[in-house]
């Protein structure tokens, strides 16, 4: 019974960043100003995204990531804080809070400038020393907004029975160990395409089949408004798992919430199939209000199938 278990329902390792948003009635030409909206100042961050999601669902949520010792890191304290998560693996100092530049014009299209900042100086040594957290979880969630090393030290501390949820955002080439550890492999079309290179074909089947012969254990391409394709060792070719029809306001970080959901049904047992069902309902729920962390559900919030 879940009740049993003393560690945490989900640990996400990953990032944490502070949004800041200006509206714009277009983007500056080289050498040119503009003047933009009021800023606007958002909790984001992969990582930090992905926790709220599922703490808001009703998960015992924990994150492991790194802040800086400033306002921008207190703010992403408190928002993951005030969604129910426990914050005692966010390591704090050693740079500044890791920050997105954002601008938007009036159709809704943006550019966007990361500075990493303490996300790049979550090290495998951090990884080592919070162990206990890493064995105590059901399943742990991670991506690639940290450094590649230290998700490749998050699949060498992983216990046996540890369940590993990646996914590789912003895409970069995988260590053999680490693809080997997914289970499953969550990726968008864009991800699914640069892993696969010119080999990737046009079907998400293709893709599904593909990335599994590379050696992840399940593999989940996400699709959008079409839902999503699930496929592991037995069912190469994947079953396609429809989203809701909604009135879509606003895409950001609707993957993170898919993603979240996912793993968090997963470490509560259901098929790969079942826990995918969930996550679409969740992520169609989170694209119906502006925002990423704002914008995410309430396990009663969540559309009925």
């Amino acid at each position: 019974m879940q009740e049993e278990h003393a560690g945490h329902d989900l640990l996400v390792v990953g990032s944490a960043n502070a949004d800041l948003v200006i509206g714009v009635e277009r983007r500056p030409a080289p050498g040119e100003t503009v003047l933009g909206s009021d800023l606007a100042v958002h909790p984001g961050g992969k990582g930090g995204n992905q926790a709220v999601a599922a703490a808001r669902l009703g998960a015992r949520t924990a994150l492991l990531a790194r802040v800086g010792d400033d306002a921008h890191g207190r703010l992403l304290l408190d928002a993951q804080r005030a969604a129910g998560t426990d914050t005692t693996g966010v390591l704090v100092g050693g740079a500044p809070t890791g920050v997105a530049l954002i601008t938007v014009d009036p159709s809704g299209d943006n550019s966007i400038v990361v500075s990493p900042g303490a996300n790049a100086r979550l090290t495998p040594a951090d990884v080592r020393a919070a162990a206990p957290l890493v064995a105590g979880a059901r399943v742990v969630s991670t991506m690639l907004e940290i450094p590649l090393e230290t998700v490749a030290e998050l699949v060498a501390v992983l216990p046996a029975e540890g369940r590993l949820v990646l996914n590789p955002s912003p895409p970069a080439p995988l260590p053999a160990e680490v693809l080997a550890a997914c289970d499953p492999l969550v990726v968008n079309e864009h991800e699914a395409r640069f892993i696969l290179g010119e080999q990737a074909g046009e079907l998400p089947e293709e893709w599904a089949r593909g990335l599994l012969a590379l050696g992840p254990r399940s593999v989940v391409v996400t699709l959008g408004a079409e839902g999503a394709l699930v496929a592991d060792g037995e069912d190469k070719d994947g079953v396609r798992v429809p989203s809701l029809t909604v009135e879509a306001v606003d895409t950001t970080g609707a993957g993170d919430a898919f993603a979240a959901a996912l793993a968090w049904r997963l470490g509560r047992g259901e098929s790969l199939v079942e826990a995918a069902r969930y996550a679409v309902r969740v992520g169609a729920a989170a694209v119906t209000r502006p925002g990423a962390q704002a914008s995410y559900p309430t396990a009663e919030e969540v559309p009925a199938p």
